[in-house]
């Protein structure tokens, strides 16, 4: 499950989730009809107009047993947030079809950790790298230390903690149109803490995160790199 924001925007963190489970010996598909998780919808109060959306997202993912995406927040609305559209559509089938798809659904350190079983996937990155433990993937989905365990395993690679890491980026989707001045406050607040870390590299599991920490980075000149967990677990000799 590719999301919207890294089909438009990201691809090659997509590209790295497939080079990455294929290398585990993962038997990845990915299906065409696939579209967006209906996140903006329900988050906006939309939530008549995600049925259908959330009705193309259980016909596309059906009968796999496993949909792998590389973001917390989009794998927080299809667990969480899909049961309450069909549930309030009044449609049983559709909350049949939810019950049995949204159970499958892993962020990608998930996956890699729980089902897979594995923390060590043969990376090999060797750079300065701070991580951010994004809201969603944090809060919603209990990832908890996953993307450390499995950061901490590559090698090469240095970790250095974020101060106050589980707080806010200031991105939160449409917030941070609604609300642009608290927004680009809280940016600033994180992208202060990533430079006193002194890391090359940011990394965490959503690159809607990435994109907004990253720009502030980028404005102040501050030479550190934003980069997806995907595409480091990926990264080979």
């Amino acid at each position: 499950m590719i999301t919207c924001v890294n089909d438009a925007m990201f691809p090659d963190t997509g590209k790295a989730v497939v080079t990455l489970l294929r290398r585990l010996g993962v038997d990845v598909e990915f299906p065409a009809a696939q579209t967006c998780c209906a996140q903006p919808m329900v988050n906006t109060g939309y939530l008549d107009e995600a049925v259908p959306v959330v009705r193309t997202f259980v016909d596309a993912f059906a009968g796999y047993d496993a949909i792998v995406t590389p973001s917390g927040s989009c794998a927080g609305s299809a667990r969480h947030q899909h049961a309450i559209v069909a549930t309030r559509s009044g449609d049983a089938a559709l909350a049949a079809a939810v019950a049995s798809t949204a159970p499958k659904v892993h962020e990608l350190s998930e996956f890699l950790v729980d089902v897979l079983g594995v923390t060590d996937v043969g990376a090999y990155f060797p750079h300065r790298v701070t991580y951010h433990p994004t809201c969603h993937s944090l809060r919603m989905l209990g990832v908890g230390d996953r993307p450390r365990r499995l950061l901490e395993k590559v090698r090469g690679l240095t970790l250095v903690d974020l101060p106050d890491a589980e707080e806010c980026c200031g991105f939160g989707g449409t917030f941070a149109l609604k609300n642009a001045d608290t927004s680009v406050a809280m940016g600033a607040d994180k992208a202060r803490h990533v430079r006193d870390t002194g890391a090359e590299i940011l990394v965490a599991g959503d690159n809607s995160c990435l994109m907004h920490i990253g720009g502030t980075l980028s404005r102040q000149r501050s030479g550190v790199r934003t980069m997806h967990l995907a595409e480091i677990l990926a990264a080979t000799p």
